[in-house]
Parts: C-alpha cells; sequence; structure tokens
C-alpha cells in the first residue's frame, strides 16, 4: 500500500503569505502611528517648556524694574522694549539695561532678548539705553554676542494699565515726566504702569499656535507680581 504524504498545497502557502504580509501592514501602520504620536507630544511638550522659560524670564526682567531718577525703567516704541533693571548677580553690581525685540534670524521671525553690562553711572546708563535701541533695529556684531534668540513668533503686542483700563502701550507715555504719585514715589517709579499685558501671536504650523497672553502687575502699586 502506498503511504500518503501530508502538506500544504500552494494555495494553502499564498493564502497564509498573504495574511502575514496584511498582518505586517497593519502592524507597521500601528507602530508608525505610536511614534508619530510620541514625536507630536514630545514636541509640544518641548514648546511648552520653552514658551515657560521665556515668559519667566519675561517676569524676571520686569519683577527686577529698578526706577532711578533722571532715567526711563521701561520704554516702547512698537518694534522693542527697554527695561532698566536691578543686576542679576550681586546687589552691588549695578543696573543693567535689557531690551526684548523682534527680528528675523537665518530666515525665521524669533523673539530676542539682549542686555547690557553693568551700568553704574546716568553716562554708562544712557549710553546702554541708546545701543539697545540700535541692537532691535540694526545690530552690530559686538551688539549680537550680546543678544539670546529664543522662540519663534509671529507677532507681540504690549498692554499698559493706568487709571483702571488698558491701553496700548505706544500710545500710554511712560517717561519720567509722570507727576508724583501720592503714595511718595518718585517720578521714575511712578512713570511705571500699574501692570503689563504681553500679547504673543505664535506662528502656524508649530507645536503651539494661536495667541498667549501674559499680565503683569507692578509690585511698587499694591499689586503682586506676575
Amino acid at each position: 500500500m502506498r503511504r500518503r504524504h501530508s502538506g500544504f498545497t500552494l494555495v494553502e502557502l499564498m493564502v497564509a503569505i498573504a495574511v502575514l504580509a496584511l498582518m505586517a501592514v497593519v502592524s507597521w501602520r500601528g507602530l508608525d502611528g505610536m511614534v508619530r504620536a510620541q514625536q507630536i507630544t514630545r514636541q509640544h511638550a518641548d514648546a511648552v517648556l520653552e514658551l515657560q522659560t521665556v515668559l519667566d524670564q519675561w517676569g524676571t526682567d520686569l519683577d527686577a524694574l529698578q526706577a532711578i531718577d533722571n532715567t526711563e525703567p521701561l520704554a516702547w516704541d512698537g518694534q522693542a522694549l527697554r527695561i532698566t533693571r536691578r543686576g542679576m548677580r550681586q546687589p552691588d553690581e549695578g543696573a543693567i539695561v535689557v531690551a526684548w525685540a523682534l527680528r528675523n534670524v537665518d530666515g525665521s521671525s524669533r523673539w530676542l532678548r539682549w542686555q547690557s553690562p553693568p551700568v553704574r553711572t546716568r553716562g554708562e546708563w544712557a549710553d546702554a539705553w541708546a545701543r539697545a535701541a540700535q541692537w532691535a533695529r540694526t545690530p552690530s556684531s559686538s551688539e549680537s554676542q550680546r543678544e539670546t534668540v529664543l522662540m519663534p513668533l509671529a507677532g507681540w503686542q504690549l498692554y499698559y494699565y493706568r487709571g483702571g483700563a488698558w491701553a496700548n502701550a505706544q500710545s500710554a507715555s511712560t517717561s519720567g515726566s509722570q507727576p508724583q504719585s501720592p503714595g511718595g514715589l518718585g517720578n521714575a517709579a511712578a512713570s511705571i504702569p500699574d501692570g503689563v499685558r504681553l500679547q504673543l501671536t505664535l506662528p502656524e504650523g508649530g507645536a503651539l499656535a494661536g495667541v498667549v497672553t501674559r499680565d503683569w502687575a507692578n509690585p511698587l502699586l499694591g499689586g503682586g507680581k506676575s
């Protein structure tokens, strides 16, 4: 008697290979989706951390505002915000001038921060104040070395809170000619608004998009920090 040998037919092998191929495609798509989701989550987390770090520095600069007679503690011209603030290392280091501006860097619009060396005289302050304005428009190579390129930004706007209402900061005077406040603040301190509202427009297509608003309250006038 002949012994019959069992095995797979060609059709059965083709069906098995097709099923395995389908399972591989489905598995690959699932893994690809997981990888993409992880990348998006990581990019979003990185963008949130970057934004938070930059806004923390923004709040730190405003919290350290220093009102010195015959100087300007705060000035906004629609392009750059200049700040006179306390030094960051030692109490006797002197004041520093900080500037924030939006400028094109390597083909993309970026928010930047610049700071001067410590200033101890009004002449040094005036020089640093002028250099901050120049840096915001057309920075020299030496001034560019003192800048920090921060985050992508499509636009930004500032508003000052005075007299119980918000107003565009460019139309609100912050010069030292403001009258002395009833609380006894000097002219420079009285020129600081009750609050500063920062409005950032984040670029489309990034991990974060839309408008972000950050308010800061002047601690010298009874408010808290931002």
